[in-house]
């Protein structure tokens, strides 16, 4: 299900981001763990049949989304990716962790949640390698 509030921003946004918050310039992914490749995450498991089809099929997605982010990034976007294993084992804390991550000044943005508490906030290693990459972080698995 997709939800935002501006249905013509969000069909010109790159990736069509599956909540837009244009009020505060906020693009939030909700990617699966499996097709968008979550880096040391049970549910992104290899098939075992047909091995070179999934491997470049994973590449492909997970190319598509960095460029998306790059592309929203550069149009001065906000970006957070929630994965679902997140929204799975701590949806409350992810709601709250969303609240005050699109609510929070965009200095404070340039930050990667992690346990659900923003008081031990670390810079996050870039998604991109545009000059605009530290404004985009992700919730990673609590």
């Amino acid at each position: 299900m997709r939800a935002v509030f501006d249905i013509g921003c969000m069909t010109k946004l790159p990736g069509k981001p599956d909540l837009i918050l244009p009020k505060f310039r906020a693009a939030i992914f909700v990617h699966g763990c499996f097709w968008h490749r979550h880096d040391g995450c049970k549910y992104a498991t290899m098939p075992a049949s047909r091995p070179e089809f999934w491997q470049g099929k994973f590449r492909e997605n997970v190319g598509r989304d960095q460029r998306n982010i790059d592309g929203l990034l550069e149009l001065g976007w906000r970006v957070v990716v929630v994965w679902e294993c997140e929204i799975r084992s701590d949806l409350p804390g992810v709601a709250d962790r969303l609240e005050k991550w699109v609510m929070a000044d965009a200095t404070e943005n340039q930050h990667e949640a992690k346990g659900g508490d923003y008081s031990s906030l670390t810079r996050s290693q870039p998604l991109t390698t545009s000059p605009q990459a530290s404004n985009a972080f992700l919730f990673s698995e609590v």
